[in-house]
């Protein structure tokens, strides 16, 4: 089973679009989407409609954007590493903000990665590419993963 990606994101066109630039690189990945921060953590702790675990899996990867309603990207990448059962779960910033501060703080709450979504189409193909070569093929994760429930959700 390939494992499950979660985009965070409260635009609808961000999300058509990375999902059309991974269709183009031809990652074919379970992606889920949570329109906003609260949405997100309800995903996370199988909450509400989230509750089931074969129709809304355990992410593998957690692409978040910071500027979220409800709750902030910045609050759930918190929640996320306060909790042990998410401890090895790979959480990438993908944010329109290049502030300085905001980069720092991701990185001093655990993120593993920050990127700045691309202007225009040519560069979200790159990053596509980029998320599946590094984050889903060539990274290799350690066995917290499977006892954190997303057994057989490692590299593709």
């Amino acid at each position: 089973m390939l494992p499950t990606i979660l985009v965070v994101e409260d635009e609808e066109s961000d999300v058509f679009f990375l999902q059309k630039a991974f269709a183009k690189v031809g990652l074919t990945n379970p992606v889920q989407v949570a329109a906003h921060g609260g949405e997100a953590l309800s995903y996370l702790q199988g909450t509400g409609k989230y509750a089931d675990r074969e129709a809304f899996p355990l992410p593998y990867l957690i692409l978040l954007d910071l500027k979220l309603p409800h709750v902030l990207g910045l609050d759930v990448l918190k929640w996320i590493r306060e909790q042990p059962q998410f401890k090895s779960t790979i959480v990438v910033i993908l944010t329109s903000s290049e502030e300085t501060a905001d980069v720092d703080k991701a990185y001093a709450l655990g993120a593993n990665g920050y990127l700045v979504k691309p202007a225009d189409a040519g560069q979200l193909l790159g990053l596509a590419q980029s998320i599946k070569d590094f984050w889903l093929t060539q990274n290799r994760r350690g066995s917290a993963f499977a006892m954190s429930g997303g057994a057989g959700q490692g590299p593709a």
